[in-house]
């Protein structure tokens, strides 16, 4: 099986353009027009006409003023359209420019006053065209020929369906809610809790309410002949809600496959801390596309089986000891939804510490050895092509390895500390410490250096900054082995543990030659396979 292939199926959207143009720093920069405010709640209500493939509404936005402005920044992106933008029942004029829409307020803005503005919408969205990594919506049906429709935008935004400040850096503050009206004998799912349906002879209005900050592209419209099951979780914070959404036609198999989600909460609060959001409860959605970490409401496409649509991508035998999607999209609700980046070039903060999760969950379940093998299974799906962090204020996520290099980098740090129960500590100090915010991948390499007492800044720019893979050159001369890095950035010292014989050995590493004399003749050499390096034997 072509692992590769599979995972090139996997990644978001990932632009390998550097031409960059004036829409791309529109979408990718904090714009004058979106830093004076300061974004508070969404309340979003939209129509779905399933036989046209159309939505309409309106989006009423809370904001706090932070500095004297009047003109403000959305995004909406074609064939979606602006029909009316109103402010203390007065409509206001806008201008256009692409995907970006400037609206022109009737007077500046007092700091510290909280506004509204209601933004009325309407259009046939972008259909998906390879759903979530091509993303738009999806408008198709179940097999028993009832509608099944859903949106997925992680890569190309929200804005593809929705007006709203399309930018990572600034997540409502106090949660949003989100009404959709649907054929009567549908159902719709959406985010946090269901508080509300509104029926007419035709219709029925699902309002669901997130009470914490959410990113945009996690705001999900799923909409389906759907059945509900659910059950409770003693976790760390008291009772929390787990909720099952499927289709009618897979409630058997879905219990079933289903019976993982405990046992995924259990690993993750333990390595990661308690699940951020109780307060709007878990969900698992089926969806009619792979699946995506839609905040308090997991979408779940993998066809009820274990591994990545049946496949091992680590090809070690443990990728299918546990279903890819439950695992992965639910280990997003700590990285990518608890702690969000502020910039998408910083996006390994989503995906390297979630792909991470996959051999975390393996090690509570079933140890160490286990999860070794599974990351060190998953290297050869390492491409460097590209650094793993983009170019910043253009919306460029960099390279797909933010997945898979960014957790064997994660692996070969928690080997360097040598010590699990700090490791534990630093992943659940990220996670309350940066509890429902926005950061930056300096961040979190500073908080990191910082808890380890180790100025990790080399190692960081290694992995993260270039495409080079450290080159542990060896040489073996009887009882001495030479040894020294290339390939290499500034200052990169790594020790690693090295196999002498049948013994582990720490060395250290750096730009120069160095020797260790050993007790015997050295008849085997190897570096531990735990850490990402490239050991080359060179003749003596």
């Amino acid at each position: 099986m072509n692992y590769r292939f599979l995972f090139l199926l996997l990644i978001c959207s990932i632009s390998f353009g550097q031409n960059y143009t004036r829409q791309d720093s529109l979408r990718g920069q904090i714009t004058a027009e979106r830093a004076w405010w300061d974004l508070q709640h969404y309340q979003l209500d939209v129509t779905v006409d399933i036989d046209n493939q159309s939505l309409s509404g309106f989006n009423t936005i809370t904001y706090k003023v932070l500095e004297n402005a009047d003109r403000l920044q959305l995004d909406l992106q074609e064939p979606m359209r602006i029909d009316k933008v109103v402010q203390n029942g007065k409509e206001l004029e806008w201008t256009s420019e692409g995907i970006a829409h400037f609206i022109q307020l009737k007077k500046k803005m007092k700091p510290g006053k909280e506004e509204k503005l209601t933004v009325y919408f309407s259009g046939n969205p972008r259909i998906a065209k390879n759903p979530p990594w091509d993303g738009g919506f999806v408008f198709t049906q179940d097999s028993n020929g009832k509608p099944f429709v859903a949106n997925a935008n992680q890569g190309i935004g929200a804005s593809i369906w929705w007006p709203n400040k399309d930018h990572p850096y600034d997540e409502p503050d106090q949660g949003t809610i989100i009404s959709v009206t649907t054929p009567k004998d549908l159902m719709d799912v959406s985010n946090g809790r269901l508080i509300k349906v509104d029926s007419t002879a035709t219709t029925k209005t699902w309002t669901w309410q997130v009470v914490n900050p959410i990113n945009n592209y996690g705001i999900n419209i799923n909409i389906g002949d759907y059945v509900h099951f659910g059950e409770d979780y003693a976790g760390e914070a008291g009772k929390l809600d787990v909720d099952y959404y499927v289709l009618r036609e897979n409630e058997a198999k879905a219990r079933k496959q289903f019976e993982q989600t405990i046992g995924m909460l259990e690993a993750f609060e333990h390595w990661f801390g308690p699940y951020p959001f109780y307060e709007d409860g878990f969900k698992l959605v089926e969806a009619p596309y792979l699946g995506m970490e839609h905040q308090s409401s997991v979408t779940y496409g993998n066809g009820y089986k274990n591994g990545y649509r049946g496949y091992d991508l680590s090809g070690s035998g443990w990728g299918m000891e546990f279903d890819f999607i439950i695992i992965h999209e639910a280990g997003h609700e700590w990285f990518a939804n608890n702690i969000t980046n502020n910039d998408v070039a910083d996006m390994w903060v989503h995906e390297g510490f979630t792909a991470y999760s996959e051999n975390l969950y393996l090690d509570y379940h079933h140890g160490l050895q286990a999860a070794t093998d599974y990351v060190v299974g998953t290297r050869k799906i390492i491409m460097n092509d590209l650094p793993v962090i983009g170019d910043y204020g253009v919306r460029n996520s960099g390279s797909s390895d933010m997945y898979y290099k960014g957790a064997n980098m994660l692996h070969t740090l928690r080997m360097l500390i040598e010590d699990d129960e700090l490791w534990r500590k630093i992943l659940r100090g990220l996670n309350e410490d940066f509890r429902h915010q926005t950061v930056s991948s300096k961040q979190v390499e500073d908080y990191i250096s910082k808890a380890t007492g180790k100025d990790l800044s080399a190692f960081f720019n290694q992995y993260l900054r270039t495409t080079m893979i450290p080159n542990l050159e060896l040489a073996i001369d009887g009882d001495q082995l030479k040894y020294r890095y290339t390939n290499i950035v500034d200052d990169f010292d790594m020790p690693v543990i090295m196999m002498l014989n049948d013994q582990e050995k720490w060395i250290f590493p750096n730009k120069d030659w160095q020797t260790e004399k050993w007790e015997d003749t050295i008849n085997f050499v190897g570096v531990k396979r735990d850490f990402y390096v490239e050991p080359v034997m060179l003749e003596d």
